[in-house]
């Protein structure tokens, strides 16, 4: 980049983040989804939109993008740091846990539309390779989208949430063959279709064993050693190594950055680390997300909507149809009732994201019709753009068809990793070892939140189930199921970290029960003045067991000495409850 470009650069990025810190929290205020605001945006300032016009009105190059090349680099980050994201929802013991739904539901998903969309293709006069390609890239889903869609509504562990998951989970998996494939198909040379796929799926596992052996014996450690000098800014610098560093190393093997992404955050699952890296990566990925969808966008030109005022919108609603029906038979075999399988099949109806590369890919290498391949973009981007408003429409016909049939089909349960009911141990160094030690006795589940690398480490080893992070940030609680927690165990040394920590958690979930371990008197009336349900400081404990060894020298009754010192551990615990 010489310094003539600087500057169109610095230009993108400064207007980009003022759409996103000034123009998108106002469409939010008026309770426009995200996602729809950003991609209205995009069509508003995109080429297609104001973009056109500079020439003509020049002041309007400063709030414009002329050119969608301007953003692209940046909205394939976007991508990459999503796939990540999949990447640390997807440990191999979740994937077992999952399995029937991820491969049998996912499976079925894709083949099934992909054969639908593909044969349609091929009636309409489109070639073999790119009837293959079109049915295949049309079965997939917006994941950004949905998932989006899904947290927001807080939906993410209900049956229904879980099976769209498991939906997304295996298209994002079937990516990579697909790239495979379409690398596979534009190749030119004498050698037959079987004898490509066969080198080029061998390239692809012996790439992947070798990248996930080497990286299991280096990502761990690696980790290990940033976390234990307590840098967050190290932590974050190798949080984001990790990603693009194997992301990179999957380019140079032909494969995709996208597939090394996936990659990356599978190593990072298998860890104790994962939950504070999601927290970590978090405001990346939805900065870089929100420019991936402005991107998309930009590509929707209203005027060729206006050329095709049939083709184009029918072409939309076929997409949504045929995959929607075939979702909702889909869903409904594997559990769900019926209006929470209409529900699931307008939610997943829409193109993907990766439409984009994909479709993009095969136009680079002559596979399908420019015209064709640009028209479908379009409807990839239309039925993107619906999306929101046509799942709150699905949302209210579920909820009528479940009142109508009475809603007894059978739910599909959650996997084995939706915790729910459990306590969160804040701090497990002795005192919170002990307090784990006597739930796990009494046989009620827990999580621990611990920030010493080290201690971490060899707890894991012995089977707890502590995970690395800071607890006073309370993001990093949600991450271990806050919502669905009975109680927080706060054992945390530092003082002003644990008021930050019960602060966080009461402004997260107002009515949940928060134990708090203090230093001292002026320490506990801090945390109680922050929301602590129950206090109790250290030099309680030891006056009370002080005051008992005395009143046995005395020779007082070992039942009144019990009966006093119960009485004097009310009294100045009630003191540090809220009113």
């Amino acid at each position: 980049m010489d310094a003539h470009d600087a500057p169109a650069f610095l230009r993108e990025v400064i207007l980009f983040l003022a759409f996103a810190g000034v123009l998108i929290p106002l469409l939010q205020r008026r309770r426009i989804n995200p996602v729809l605001g950003f991609l209205a945006v995009g069509m508003m300032v995109g080429p297609f939109g104001l973009g056109q016009h500079t020439d003509a009105v020049p002041w309007l190059r400063h709030l414009t993008f002329s050119r969608q090349e301007d953003v692209s680099i940046f909205a394939e980050f976007g991508v990459i740091f999503l796939m990540f994201m999949i990447g640390l929802e997807m440990s191999v013991d979740r994937l077992w846990a999952m399995r029937r739904l991820v491969f049998g539901l996912g499976a079925l998903q894709v083949g099934l539309s992909a054969l639908t969309i593909g044969g349609i293709a091929y009636a309409f006069g489109n070639t073999f390779e790119s009837s293959v390609v079109l049915g295949f890239v049309l079965s997939f889903s917006s994941t950004a989208v949905v998932m989006q869609l899904l947290t927001q509504r807080r939906e993410v562990g209900t049956p229904l949430g879980q099976a769209t998951f498991s939906v997304l989970l295996f298209q994002d998996l079937a990516v990579v063959p697909l790239l495979v494939v379409v690398s596979v198909l534009g190749q030119k040379s004498g050698e037959s279709v079987s004898t490509l796929m066969g080198v080029a799926a061998l390239k692809g596992i012996v790439t992947v064993a070798l990248i996930y052996f080497i990286g299991s014996r280096i990502v761990r450690p690696l980790f290990h050693q940033i976390a234990a000098i307590r840098q967050s800014e190290s932590f974050m610098a190798v949080t984001l190594l990790t990603t693009l560093g194997v992301a990179v190393l999957t380019q140079a093997a032909g494969l995709s950055m996208e597939m090394g992404a996936l990659l990356a955050g599978l190593l990072i699952a298998e860890t104790e680390f994962r939950h504070e890296v999601e927290v970590t990566i978090e405001p990346f990925k939805g900065l870089l997300m929100g420019l991936f969808f402005m991107s998309v966008g930009m590509g929707i030109d209203v005027s060729a909507i206006l050329a095709e005022p049939m083709l184009l919108p029918l072409s939309v609603i076929g997409v949504l149809a045929i995959k929607g029906l075939i979702l909702i038979v889909l869903f409904r075999l594997f559990g769900l009732s019926w209006g929470r399988a209409a529900e699931g099949g307008i939610m997943l109806g829409q193109g993907g994201e990766f439409a984009f590369i994909v479709i993009g890919m095969a136009l680079g290498l002559g596979l399908i019709n420019p015209t064709v391949g640009h028209f479908m973009l379009l409807v990839v981007g239309l039925s993107m753009l619906v999306t929101p408003p046509l799942t709150f429409f699905g949302r209210k016909l579920g909820d009528g068809i479940d009142a109508k049939l009475g809603g007894t089909a059978p739910e599909a349960s959650a996997p084995l990793d939706q915790i729910s009911g459990h306590v969160i141990v804040a701090g497990y160094g002795r005192v919170g070892q002990l307090i784990g030690e006597l739930l796990s006795e009494q046989g009620i589940p827990h999580l621990a939140v611990e920030s010493d690398a080290k201690r971490v480490k060899k707890l894991r080893a012995r089977g707890a189930p502590v995970h690395f992070g800071d607890a006073s940030r309370p993001e990093l609680l949600r991450k271990l199921h806050l919502e669905r927690a009975v109680a927080v165990v706060l054992t945390m040394d530092h003082t002003a970290a644990a008021v930050h920590a019960v602060k966080g958690i009461r402004a997260s979930s107002p009515g949940i029960r928060i134990a708090a371990r203090a230093r001292d008197e002026a320490h506990a009336q801090a945390l109680r003045d922050a929301g602590a349900t129950v206090v109790i400081p250290e030099t309680l404990e030891s006056g009370l067991q002080l005051a008992g060894s005395v009143f046995e020298t005395l020779g007082v009754p070992g039942d009144v000495a019990a009966r006093l010192l119960e009485q004097e551990r009310a009294r100045r615990i009630a003191v540090f409850r809220p009113s």
